[in-house]
């Protein structure tokens, strides 16, 4: 199975996509080819909305099982919309791209490192996890410079070792650096992954596909 796509030929398909366990989150104008590949690779029901009235979902929402988190000026319609899926947690002001800012899944959360404590503190409560202040690589756009599942992490390749080890202070989960299409360390980017499948942005190399299987735990 080919494990590479693009939107509209954008490779950027973790920018404008975003997939958890049990559902993915698309713009409306995806195309119904993309879509039936998500719900071959992930296993998921594919939800179309926008966020904002904006199509770069994966850099507004983050979450995980017990609930998403989203920006604040959502449109009434998108938060109803997710609202059948999850509880919905809205980011009113200052930080608001929660995609960005946001590392999450169901064990962990690490976030922006200028995140202010008592939203932190609110985001834990919200998504039942531990969160942690992170840069990865130097990023502060943790949710743009890794991608975390329940079964591994893949992380930006400039990682430091003192950024690994935070990381894995609150994640027990295989971390390891990868890259997408052809030496791209901001991961996020271009990879979405669930437990049960991933795809990466058209253009990743076969090393860099073979990687991400091996943090993630996918045998082809």
């Amino acid at each position: 199975m080919d494990r590479t796509v693009s939107i509209a030929g954008d490779p950027y398909i973790g920018v404008f996509t975003r997939v958890f366990e049990d559902i993915a989150i698309v713009p409306p104008e995806t195309a119904p080819e993309l879509i039936e590949r998500y719900e071959e690779a992930f296993r998921v029901e594919v939800i179309k909305t926008t966020i904002q009235g904006s199509p770069i979902i994966g850099s507004l929402i983050a979450g995980n099982s017990h609930g998403l988190i989203i920006t604040g000026m959502a449109k009434e319609e998108e938060i109803q919309t997710l609202s059948e899926y999850r509880e919905l947690m809205l980011l009113e002001e200052g930080m608001n791209a929660a995609g960005n800012i946001i590392l999450a899944n169901d064990t962990f959360a690490a976030v922006h490192p200028e995140m202010d404590t008592e939203l932190m503190e609110a985001m834990s409560e919200f998504l039942q996890v531990p969160v942690i202040p992170l840069t990865l690589g130097d990023i502060k756009t943790v949710g743009m410079a890794a991608v975390a599942t329940k079964t591994g992490v893949v992380i930006n390749p400039r990682s430091t070792p003192g950024e690994i080890q935070k990381l894995e202070r609150v994640c027990d989960l295989p971390v390891g650096k990868g890259s997408v299409t052809m030496g791209s360390g901001m991961v996020g980017t271009g990879l979405v992954a669930n437990s049960r499948g991933y795809l990466a942005g058209i253009g990743t190399s076969g090393y860099e596909l073979s990687r991400i299987e091996d943090i993630l735990g996918f045998e082809e």
